[in-house]
């Protein structure tokens, strides 16, 4: 396996391949020390990548090779790379990194040997689930619907006398948050334990576990949307009113009560007849005021004190209407030109998400909010960020400042928001905006979900022990086993989080003679589930769920699931056994 590239996704690649067995070559330019210096530490040879490609693939073994992952610092250098692989071997399977969606789609239009794998769309959903509190996802498995599912173990007892025979994903308990990947189905559980179950959406209908939610949650959240709307538009027109607008407006209405007081006592009409009436005064004010004057009242036969107020409430009337009009005008624009420019206050935001950071993973989180129909305010702190003009045209509220002030936290409401996802691609400055989200979160802290973005995986681990946070992810960790189960055949068709553990649903072709042709699904090894067999021969209909002495057969289609290093190691096996002699 060739590995072109040494960003953070790469490494994980590399480690991974490097765990599943597979011989490895890095090709790299200007490497950061310490990415590099752990390469070397394992042992796998690192060449430069060089200005002319063709000979340092030749030097990593072309020729030879198996799979070439693509995972360079930007997309015209992974294209570059993948042309230049095009010419020397048609042949070999390609896997690339690409951000640019047109650029992905025209690469696969063109070479078929390429599969093109987005890192940010590959991250997001489960940023969107957790933002929005998803507990049900919908799988398609070979034309068949699933569902996953968390649920919250009502009382104490084994999983088969709770949920029958759904199949357990794994279980995350109350007690120590540890969790037991892909369990039997009768491990005992808890009451209050958190579940992940699949199975097809009749099923746990059938049990009762997804409809009611789906239909509690989703009209709590129509209700938080509404409340949230009106709340937002009152504090926009107050926000909109500010002080010499209200002065304007109160210096108005005093004009016109005052008006209506001496024109009700003091005016008297044509006819002779008594004072006009109160909604007569208001109607002669509001005309004078407005200088529209109709004819059917007039200060020309009045004596002239009347005469002299006349004068006085033209001239005061047209100076405060104008006034009014001008304070209002100046509010108006300079709220649009401060919300556009990121240096406005998002006023009535309630039950929203703050999103930190605006980067390639940032947008499609920010998609994937607003598809799922949730308030989104976007903190990012570089004005030329280029993704700012995206952010704008789908009218996500958006302020330009240091996440970790303050001020700027004020500016977006987070003491009602239902979320926090911190993606920015500096761990710390994502460590830092956590900390200060914390303090300011204060007692809400344990009922906000805050998604951290963070690389390094011990330092993810510490900070979940030390200051306690709950979803510190890092996208190399849900990209890369994309990646190795492109390169070495596991089909990934869908990543989640079960608790903080990053878990894969991925199809396998068992290879004849090989260390799963046989095998019973009691003697499968490590902690993975096969949750559906697609047989080679016979009905295109899924087995689900397979039994415990349920046997796989030469290319059948396995379904599995299961963290993500105990697939590598059931592929490991079946491979092993592929390669033993007779």
């Amino acid at each position: 396996m060739i590995v072109c590239g040494l960003n953070d996704v790469a490494l994980r690649t590399v480690e991974q391949l490097h765990l599943a067995g597979a011989r490895v070559v890095v090709l790299s330019d200007e490497p950061g020390e310490r990415l590099a210096r752990i390469v070397r530490g394992w042992g796998i040879p690192h060449l430069p990548r060089g200005g002319h490609l063709s000979e340092p693939l030749f030097d990593a073994g072309i020729t030879g090779a198996s799979a070439v992952v693509c995972s360079e610092s930007t997309d015209l250098r992974t294209l570059e790379t993948v042309l230049q692989i095009r010419d020397l071997r048609p042949d070999v399977h390609v896997v690339a990194d690409l951000d640019n969606p047109s650029v992905a789609h025209a690469l696969e239009g063109v070479l078929q040997s390429v599969g093109v794998l987005d890192v940010a769309a590959l991250f997001a959903p489960a940023v969107v689930e957790t933002c929005v509190g998803m507990r049900a996802r919908e799988i398609e498995l070979g034309g068949t619907s699933f569902v996953t599912a968390e649920v919250i173990a009502p009382r104490d007892g084994t999983l088969r006398e709770l949920y029958g025979s759904l199949a357990p994903i794994g279980v995350v308990t109350e007690a120590d948050d540890e969790l037991i990947a892909c369990p039997g189905r009768d491990q005992p559980v808890s009451a209050r334990d958190r579940v992940t179950l699949l199975g097809t959406r009749a099923e746990l209908d059938g049990a009762g576990l997804v409809r009611q939610e789906s239909q509690t949650g989703g009209a709590a959240a129509a209700a938080a949307q509404a409340r949230s709307f009106l709340e937002r538009q009152r504090s926009a027109i107050a926000g909109i009113i500010d002080r010499p607008l209200r002065i304007a407006l109160l210096l108005g209405l005093v004009l016109l009560v005052i008006s209506t007081i001496v024109l009700h006592v003091a005016y008297r009409q044509a006819s002779g007849s008594a004072h006009l009436s109160l909604l007569d005064a208001v109607y002669f004010t509001v005309e004078t005021v407005a200088t529209v004057g109709f004819g059917d009242y007039s200060f020309a036969s009045q004596p002239s004190g009347m005469v002299a107020f006349g004068i006085f409430l033209i001239v005061a009337g047209v100076t405060l209407t104008t006034t009014m009009f001008a304070l209002l005008t100046n509010a108006l624009v300079s709220r649009r030109l401060a919300q556009s420019l990121g240096h406005g206050r998002i006023p009535g935001m309630h039950g929203h998400v703050v999103l930190v950071g605006l980067g390639s993973v940032g947008m499609k989180v920010l998609e994937g909010l607003l598809d799922a129909g949730t308030e989104v305010v976007v903190i990012e702190r570089m004005e030329n960020n280029p993704y700012l003009t995206e952010a704008r045209a789908l009218q996500a509220p958006l302020v330009l400042g240091d996440a970790t002030l303050a001020r700027t936290l004020d500016s977006v409401n987070l003491a009602e928001a239902a979320a926090v996802a911190i993606l920015t691609s500096d761990d710390l400055t994502n460590i830092e905006t956590g900390l200060a989200i914390r303090d300011h979160l204060g007692e809400r802290w344990f009922d906000v979900p805050v998604v951290l973005r963070v690389f390094d995986r011990q330092l993810g681990h510490r900070l979940e022990q030390s200051f306690g946070f709950r979803h510190v992810w890092s996208t190399s960790a849900i990209a890369a086993p994309w990646f190795v189960g492109a390169a070495l055949g596991l089909e990934v068709l869908f990543t989640f989080y079960v608790g903080n553990h990053p878990f894969l649903l991925a199809r396998l072709r068992v290879t004849a003679g090989g260390g799963l042709d046989g095998l019973a699904m009691r003697e499968l090894p490590g902690r993975i589930r096969i949750v559906a067999i697609r047989r080679a021969a016979g009905s295109t209909a899924l087995e689900h769920p397979p039994r415990r002495d349920t046997r796989l057969a030469p290319d059948d289609d396995a379904y599995l699931v299961g963290p993500y290093a105990e697939l590598l190691a059931v592929l490991r096996h079946d491979r092993g056994g592929a390669s033993r002699p007779a």
